[in-house]
């Protein structure tokens, strides 16, 4: 290859799109994302499964409500396939917008649905359309705010940058549940339990949904700024681009597919117990058929979002040390540790008497800590594992197809073996340290990608 045939480098994107740029756009569209993910998901917890899925049983609608929050990640692959087809073919920038714009559109709409009381089943049905709509807009926009990071990289600063869209979870998280808490403080109630005033049922579960249009405006007006990566150009000038870049992927990039899919597993089944199953344990009552940890609903949350700082914090550290010392390295290590922290569920994750608040707060840090580490490089790594012309298909469905076995699956098991076990959460430990087992031989199976030619448009 020529000089001048030769792709162009990390420098020359940089004068298309400036660092700020990169990094604006890649943080604020996740934020937005996430921030529509972490309402749904408290909302499944405080109010959808009496609002949508009245039952004698609590655990039973508690369940049905579960089910239709891990219905989104059925339609996360279908939105990767879709999704990463035009991102493969028409460009990152197109395909981030209109993932952004469909997710926000599905959120502003469920703040306006009657409820079962008011219309019957139609009410579950069409909340259930609307959350297949947000996993599939969801299945697009994680691959593309990634690659939108790491192709304008840096030498030598991949893993960082690829943090930044990966912040969009802990920001998301705290943006979402405190705005949960505020409403709870300005609504009148007699107990700050749960969050279950009339006022709040009536219509203030609404104002998060709702809110998320100003989200999206914002998130629109950073992305339309974007211009297209220098790695995608390339493609395009070598003729590298796909006309059906899904076949291209399943046909010679399928092992990197199986690989990624399980190096993402550990990762949703943490990410998913920390927030959705340990807010439901956490406020579940001391004395109930199934014992919690009897924690005031706003004191969970507040833990919570303390432990997410570390979530943050050890998100932004994990991308030097990946750049440093490899990706695979430091995932190999951090889910080794998940898989301790796993076993450690049946005692930490425990009423303790006057310290279970402060064991409480120590477990959700460990855990969200952990988050953090495993969390961070993935925004490199999968991406790496593919070349330019198939990486936003083949990250996106490796991605998405992990959160079918992981994410919309641990809810369900959780509070199912939390149920089994009479109250004791020893059982959903050993599931997320199992599931860590299958992520670390995922690992060590595949090969160190931080020397990858990035830039190369198909391999």
């Amino acid at each position: 290859m020529t000089a001048s045939s030769a792709a162009p480098t990390a420098t020359t994107a940089q004068v298309l799109n400036s660092p700020a740029r990169v990094i604006t756009a890649s943080l604020v569209g996740t934020t937005i994302e996430f921030y529509d993910f972490y309402v749904y998901a408290t909302a499944a917890v405080l109010v959808f499964p009496s609002l949508f899925f009245p039952s004698n049983n609590p655990t039973t609608a508690l369940l049905a409500s579960f089910a239709v929050f891990g219905a989104a990640m059925v339609a996360r692959p279908i939105g990767a396939i879709v999704f990463g087809h035009l991102g493969d073919k028409k460009g990152r920038k197109t395909t981030l917008v209109i993932s952004l714009l469909t997710m926000g559109i599905a959120t502003f709409l469920i703040g306006f649905l009657p409820t079962y009381h008011s219309i019957g089943v139609l009410a579950p049905t069409l909340l259930l359309i609307l959350r297949l709509t947000q996993g599939f807009a969801l299945g697009g926009e994680w691959s593309g705010a990634a690659l939108v990071a790491t192709e304008n990289a840096p030498a030598g600063k991949r893993a960082w940058y690829g943090t930044f869209p990966q912040l969009g979870a802990p920001i998301g998280f705290i943006i979402a549940n405190g705005l949960f808490l505020i409403i709870n403080w300005a609504l009148p109630h007699p107990t700050d339990t749960l969050l279950k005033s009339e006022a709040f049922l009536g219509w203030g579960w609404r104002i998060p949904f709702l809110f998320s249009a100003v989200m999206v405006i914002v998130g629109l007006w950073v992305r339309l700024k974007l211009v297209e990566s220098e790695a995608f150009k390339t493609a395009e000038k070598q003729g590298a681009i796909r006309k059906v870049p899904l076949g291209e992927t399943l046909r010679f990039h399928w092992k990197a597919l199986i690989q990624g899919t399980f190096i993402m597993l550990a990762t949703y089944v943490l990410f998913y117990l920390m927030t959705s199953f340990t807010l439901t344990y956490g406020t579940a009552a001391s004395d109930a058929a199934v014992p919690g940890l009897g924690i005031r609903y706003v004191d969970f949350v507040l833990m919570q979002i303390l432990a997410v700082v570390f979530f943050g914090i050890l998100t932004a550290v994990s991308g030097p040390l990946a750049d440093k010392h490899g990706r695979r390295f430091v995932l190999i290590i951090v889910t080794t540790a998940i898989i301790v922290f796993g076993l450690t569920f049946g005692f930490f994750l425990a009423p303790h008497g006057d310290l279970t608040t402060a064991v409480t707060i120590a477990f959700l840090i460990v855990g969200f800590s952990l988050m953090g580490l495993t969390f961070g490089p993935m925004g490199a790594y999968l991406p790496e594992l593919f070349p330019t012309n198939v990486r936003y298909t083949g990250s996106a469905i490796a991605y998405n197809v992990s959160s079918i076995l992981g994410a919309a699956l641990a809810p369900i098991i959780a509070v199912a073996l939390w149920t089994a076990a009479n109250g004791s959460t020893w059982l959903v430990g050993i599931y997320l340290a199992g599931a860590s087992v299958l992520t670390l031989i995922a690992l060590i199976v595949t090969p160190e990608t931080k020397e990858t030619d990035y830039d190369a448009a198909s391999r």
